[in-house]
């Protein structure tokens, strides 16, 4: 059985509190919301936190609000929550509520959250065993070792990004309001994220997830479709959101041109990977089976899954071409 270590648990009550517990403890400090995520890792002793200081007892942290801009998420709602929500899933905004309804199992999502999804740890096949595994193998470079056992000679870690939401905030133009002992700051999904296994955000370790800021729906629509073994639990191993926004005027969208677009790819990078060249073939353009057709093979030439999850990376290529025309597909379907 694999046991949590020894640490002090925290509960504060307010932001300022917060960034004062993590001031005090310092490096050896780690802040938690749902702890689907950390707790795991700290029993793999991924994580070595002395200090875990709770996010769940703050209540601007939770939470909904419509605004005249978009929607205000607090990333302490869960993603049970986020999937239930009217405003969110009835809405543009449904490949959000989508993208979290397909997290894992109902129990994790009861208790894990948008926060935690967003800031969800790399993964890989090397990285996500047991102490005693990692230790068989000299470790890796990502905890405790020096090589990335996927790509011995690289100078970096390649664990892959495995976010749900991640891939659908990107897409859709999400912003991230972020607090920290300097201040606020606003930083847009696209971002907030690093193509490193290792520093895969932009967020400090004493800055804390605050808001979720969706923009207002104004003629765009997104969907999220994802890859995985099993009907649940199992993590991406290729999620594909895509986003349009329609011309004035275009009522049916079986025929209507696209404005703009935004196809990002989940499972086969370090970070939720956008690729311009498959927006670049549809903008402009009727969302026909031609231009979906040139999307798709887009999106496939930039997409190098490594074999650090499951399946044949070649299959899971592969797969781009044909999960990035289903989604578009679907969005010429919705109306």
């Amino acid at each position: 059985m694999l046991r949590l270590p020894s640490f002090t648990y925290l509960q504060p009550k307010t932001l300022k509190e917060a960034l004062a517990m993590k001031a005090d403890a310092g490096p050896d400090g780690m802040y938690v919301a749902g702890g689907t995520d950390l707790y795991p890792n700290m029993k793999r002793r991924h994580q070595e936190p002395r200090t875990v200081i709770s996010l769940m007892g703050i209540r601007e942290l939770a939470g909904y609000e419509m605004r005249d801009a978009g929607c205000a998420l607090g990333p302490c709602v869960t993603l049970s929550e986020l999937t239930a929500y009217p405003p969110i899933r009835l809405s543009a905004y449904s490949a959000v509520a989508h993208a979290a309804e397909l997290v894992s199992t109902p129990l994790l999502r009861n208790m894990g959250t948008l926060g935690g999804n967003l800031c969800l740890d790399t993964r890989c096949n090397y990285y996500d065993q047991t102490y005693e595994w990692r230790k068989a193998i000299d470790f890796c470079m990502k905890k405790d070792g020096h090589i990335c056992w996927v790509a011995p000679s690289s100078p970096r870690c390649w664990a892959v990004s495995s976010s749900d939401v991640a891939p659908v905030a990107v897409a859709i133009g999400a912003e991230f309001l972020l607090v920290g002992p300097q201040g606020e700051r606003v930083v847009p999904a696209g971002r907030f994220y690093h193509n490193d296994g290792i520093n895969y955000l932009t967020k400090q370790a004493d800055e804390i997830l605050v808001e979720v800021r969706l923009p207002a729906p104004d003629g765009w629509d997104a969907v999220y479709h994802k890859l995985r073994r099993r009907g649940s639990f199992d993590f991406p191993v290729l999620g594909v959101a895509a986003w349009v926004k329609w011309e004035p005027g275009n009522g049916n969208r079986e025929t209507g041109r696209v404005a703009e677009a935004r196809i990002v790819l989940g499972g086969v990078a370090s970070w939720p990977q956008e690729i311009p060249e498959a927006a670049a073939a549809l903008r402009g353009c009727e969302l026909g089976d031609d231009a979906i057709a040139r999307a798709a093979a887009a999106a496939y030439r930039p997409a190098k899954p490594l074999d650090n999850t499951d399946f044949d990376l070649s299959w899971r290529k592969q797969m781009t071409r044909v999960y990035v025309k289903a989604a578009l597909e679907e969005l010429r379907r919705r109306g």
